[in-house]
Order: C-alpha cells, then sequence, then structure tokens
C-alpha cells in the first residue's frame, strides 16, 4: 500500500480543528514529508507516522509551510537519530531552509543535507521516483509526483504448469524476462508474461493557481492532492493571493483524468464548515474529497482483484473504500 496521512490541512493559520500544511507519505517502509508548517511534529505523533524519515520536499518558503522544521529537527537530534536528512526546495530555498534546520541548535548528531529542484528534476529511489514540477505561485514554488516504475505483467501460472514449467526458480527468471530450457525445449517469457502494468502515482499541488503543467503531471493519477483555499464567490481573492478554488481544482482533476481528488490547504474561515467547498467540488469531480487532519488514504493497485484500490481511514478509525 500507499498511505497518505494529512497532518496538516489548513492554510495560512491554524485553527482548532486544523493544523497548518503537512503530508506524510509512506511506501515499503519509507516515509515522506511534504511540507512541514508549525506543529507538524505533534501532529506526527498523534497521527502515529513516527519520524523515521529521511527526505522531506518542502513546495515553497511560505512560513506556514517551514516553521515546523526547526523543532522537528531538534527533537530529531534529542531522540539520538543518527541517520542523514536531506530536504529539498525550489530554487532560491536553500538558504532559508539552512537557517530553519539550525535555529537555536548549535550541532545537530545528524547529517542534514538541502539541495534545491529545478522545474523536471527528479528524484530517483528504488522502483519509485518523486518529480518535482514548477506552479504559479508567489515566489519559486513546486508540486511533486510520486511515481513508481512500470510492474511487471502478470505471470500465467496454469500455461506454466502446462508447458511442464516446474514451480520454483524458473517461474520467476521467466517473470522477469529471462528465457529457459525445459526438457531440451526453450520456454520463451512473451508465452507466459502478459503486458507491463502501470504503476501507482500520487500527485500533491500545493499553494498554486490552476495551470497546464499541474494537469499534465497529474494525468491518469491514482490521486491529486490540491489545494482549495477558496470557494467560487471568492475566485477573484484567489487570483489576487495566487490560490485556487474548490471549483478550479476539480476542474483541474477533471481535465487530468485523475482517479480522485483531495483538496486541502483550507481557509480559516471555512475550516470548520467545508461543505461548501465540497459540494463545488464535486459538482464539477465526483467523489472528490475535502482532507481533514488525520486523514488516511491507503492506495492498492487498481488492476489488483486480490486488493482494495483505495482505502480511506478517519481518526475515528472508521474505514471507507
Amino acid at each position: 500500500m500507499i498511505r497518505v496521512t494529512f497532518l496538516g490541512t489548513a492554510a495560512a493559520r491554524p485553527t482548532v480543528g486544523r493544523n497548518v500544511t503537512g503530508i506524510a507519505l509512506q511506501r515499503e517502509g519509507e516515509v515522506l514529508l511534504f511540507d512541514c508548517g508549525e506543529g507538524t511534529q505533534r501532529q506526527m505523533m498523534r497521527y502515529q507516522t513516527g519520524f523515521a524519515l529521511n527526505h522531506l520536499f518542502v513546495t515553497h518558503i511560505h512560513a506556514d509551510h517551514i516553521l515546523g522544521i526547526p523543532g522537528l529537527v531538534r527533537t530529531m537530534g534529542l531522540q539520538g537519530r543518527t541517520d542523514p536528512l536531506v530536504i529539498r526546495g525550489p530554487r532560491g530555498s536553500r538558504k532559508t531552509l539552512l537557517d530553519a534546520v539550525y535555529l537555536g541548535v548549535e550541532r545537530l548528531p545528524f547529517e542534514v543535507t538541502v539541495e534545491e529542484l529545478p522545474d523536471g528534476s527528479t528524484v530517483s529511489f528504488d522502483g519509485w521516483h518523486v518529480d518535482a514540477f514548477s506552479v504559479v505561485h508567489k515566489h519559486n514554488a513546486l508540486g511533486f509526483r510520486l511515481r513508481e516504475d512500470d510492474r511487471l505483467g502478470r505471470f500465467d501460472v496454469e500455461r506454466a504448469r502446462a508447458l511442464g514449467v516446474p514451480e520454483g526458480p524458473l517461474f520467476g527468471r521467466l517473470h522477469r524476462g529471462e528465457s529457459v530450457e525445459v526438457d531440451g525445449r526453450t520456454i520463451d517469457p512473451a508465452d507466459l508474461v502478459g503486458p507491463s502494468r502501470a504503476g501507482r502515482s500520487v500527485v500533491f499541488a500545493g499553494d498554486t493557481r490552476p495551470c497546464e503543467r499541474v494537469v499534465e503531471m497529474a494525468r491518469d493519477a491514482d490521486l491529486l492532492i490540491h489545494e482549495a483555499t477558496f470557494v467560487e464567490d471568492e475566485r477573484e481573492r484567489a487570483v489576487e493571493t495566487l490560490h485556487s478554488t474548490a471549483a478550479e481544482a476539480a476542474q483541474i482533476a477533471l481535465e487530468a483524468g485523475a482517479r480522485r481528488l483531495v483538496l486541502t490547504h483550507v481557509s480559516a474561515r471555512h475550516a470548520d464548515a467545508p461543505d461548501q467547498l465540497r459540494d463545488e467540488a464535486v459538482a464539477i469531480f465526483p467523489g472528490a474529497r475535502v482532507a481533514h487532519d488525520g486523514m488516511v488514504i491507503e492506495l492498492g493497485y487498481r488492476d489488483d482483484p486480490d486488493e482494495i484500490d483505495a482505502t480511506e481511514t478517519d481518526t475515528n478509525g472508521a474505514a471507507r473504500t
């Protein structure tokens, strides 16, 4: 599963029920943090994501997206952390992010590296990647896309048995694309392995006006997380501040052909009553959801009949598919 935990879903200032921006994404033991607003470390404890993350991606250096860094780094140090931490942000962010890391701290017991990511850059992991792309906001700002490599095609076990291939290592070799010899016959992978299957993708469009770059990066995404600071009768304010309305975010998801849309970065004026945001989005993109702190979405593989495609869990533990 890919597990997405919404640590903070408010816009520029927190409310009683919403912290400022932070999203934890877990995949096969790797934890990534996207933005780190004030109080994020408390949210990480509250929603049990843990601090075992090695990568922090920052969309931009507005205070509500980075003020949690000093406290988080200090707590990591007090816990005896020794593993390095890499913080990545947009062009021009390195000095500000380093200042945040060392604010009130003379030294750290672990290495912290700060890197700037230009538009179109990719950070590669084992079998998956995080792509950075420019969005439309004040200063330099980025969105991020996690995408997995294509998966192997389905292996036809019954046909393999019918061809006399013994179960065991030969199955694995064939599935990986190797030909094998069985009783003097050559068995080719093409006889047993179907076409490759697309990996999953999750796109996070932080503070931004609607733009074609998000549409491009969110094409056929399993999950698009898009800011929705305002409702439609506040569109003039959205344009002025370079943010999006819920309806505009829904239109982006529709044009991109995304499978799911979750709205976040909710203005304080809508924090306790997000129904209008949801209703305006659903009118364009059915099934759109407004995130709340503690919401968890787990993504399985869309083409695997043995897995639930997606599960959403609220803070009370109730799950919905």
